[in-house]
């Protein structure tokens, strides 16, 4: 476990807090230091493992997995928290399949050139992810309308939008409170 602050264990767990790590468990049976670093508040742990499951594991979302995972690297990379990063860059190789597909869509997203990887709405839609990540103040009616205008319905609109706002959360939290993947089972996918 790793963070800036105290991050307690399975072993100094109450059962409030036990409650929470048990629902914020990993498929791999582990809680990772993204969520454990609530352990001192579980109320925000639990909060955070229902936003995060609704932002990209929610069985009613359309915008595809493979996609979900690419604008969340993304924002992790214009937000430079290795954490998220890794997580879900790791989440959208295996997602993609393709070696050669997938190194060229991390050069695009590391070189903040989507445009190198990505057009259509897929590009509209890392377009409008940067711009509220980088300048949220700044975005308008006309983002949300070209979103629509590239292929988006209202409702993959709306889950890019969260996506693209659970990830500049997240990366503030670990960005802010120093935590790192130390002890953690990288990638959702990762073998057992």
């Amino acid at each position: 476990m790793s963070a800036w602050i105290r991050m307690l264990s399975d072993d100094e767990a109450d059962e409030v807090l036990e409650a929470a790590l048990d629902r914020a468990r990993t498929p791999h049976g582990t809680v990772d230091n993204v969520m454990r670093v609530h352990s001192l508040r579980p109320s925000t742990m639990d909060g955070h493992v229902t936003l995060y499951r609704a932002c990209l594991h929610d069985s009613s979302n359309t915008v595809p997995m493979w996609f979900q995972e690419v604008i969340s690297s993304y924002v992790s990379t214009l937000n430079t928290c290795s954490y998220s990063y890794a997580n879900h860059w790791a989440n959208a190789r295996h997602l993609i399949g393709d070696a050669a597909r997938a190194d060229a869509v991390e050069a695009a997203l590391q070189a903040q050139r989507p445009e190198e990887a990505f057009d259509g709405a897929e590009l509209a839609a890392l377009r409008y992810a940067e711009k509220l990540t980088l300048h949220p103040g700044k975005i308008t009616a006309a983002d949300v309308e070209a979103l629509r205008e590239s292929g988006w319905d209202d409702g993959e609109i709306l889950e890019i939008n969260q996506i693209v706002g659970y990830f500049n959360y997240a990366n503030r939290l670990l960005n802010g409170l120093g935590v790192t993947t130390d002890g953690d089972v990288v990638g959702y996918y990762a073998k057992d």
